[in-house]
């Protein structure tokens, strides 16, 4: 039987010390621990793929909370019955000790284990979604405020207008309009197009 620990993080969620930290204190080897980090829009996680494919029946697997499993309820419910009925390893959550399958091998400790896990798993997502809510709306606030997101906009060189009337002409080419206004092709042609739209507004045709 071998214990393992499972780590992951996000770029909303950086407590990857104290999940760390939580295993070292548990005296689990270092390669038996893996890391996950995982942008915000994705859920990629190929160390955990790893690690279910090292996993042997009777293992054991730490982890600090039942979101790292998942994020929703049905994640977080699907990978707990992959782990504890396929696999047959058991799983001990860290910050709920009444989550260690270990513990609950009677029916009556089964019970409580997966209501618990359960109720916990529903709160999980519904703090989710609260967070997304409460960002949403931090976003459309600050918006209305005139705050702007993203990339700041490329500002044009002053003779943009003439760059186009000779590119147009052919007396320069693409290129050299590309690097005399420090643009991409793709967002020239949107700078284009912009301008044409503004030249046509301006100066409508009769």
């Amino acid at each position: 039987m071998k214990t393992y620990g499972y780590v992951r993080v996000s770029s909303s969620d950086q407590n990857e010390d104290r999940q760390l930290l939580a295993m070292q204190e548990l005296k689990i080897s270092p390669e038996n621990i893996f890391v996950d980090k995982q942008s915000g829009k994705d859920f990629l996680r190929p160390e955990y793929q790893k690690l279910i494919k090292k996993l042997k029946r009777g293992d054991l697997l730490y982890i600090l909370s039942i979101d790292r499993l998942g994020r929703n309820y049905e994640e977080i419910q699907n990978q707990w019955r992959i782990l504890t009925k396929e696999r047959g390893i058991d799983i001990a959550v860290i910050d709920m000790p009444l989550l260690d399958t270990r513990l609950h091998k009677d029916l009556m400790g089964t019970f409580i284990a997966d209501l618990v896990l359960q109720i916990l798993s529903f709160v999980a997502q519904s703090e989710r979604e609260s967070i997304r809510k409460r960002q949403a709306e931090g976003i459309a606030a600050a918006q209305a405020r005139g705050v702007r997101f993203g990339r700041p906009t490329k500002e044009l060189p002053e003779d943009f207008g003439e760059l186009i009337r000779k590119w147009e002409r052919k007396q320069i080419s693409t290129c050299e309009v590309l690097i005399s206004c420090g643009l991409s092709r793709s967002t020239f042609y949107t700078k284009l197009n912009e301008y044409k739209l503004l030249k046509n507004a301006k100066c409508p045709k009769k």
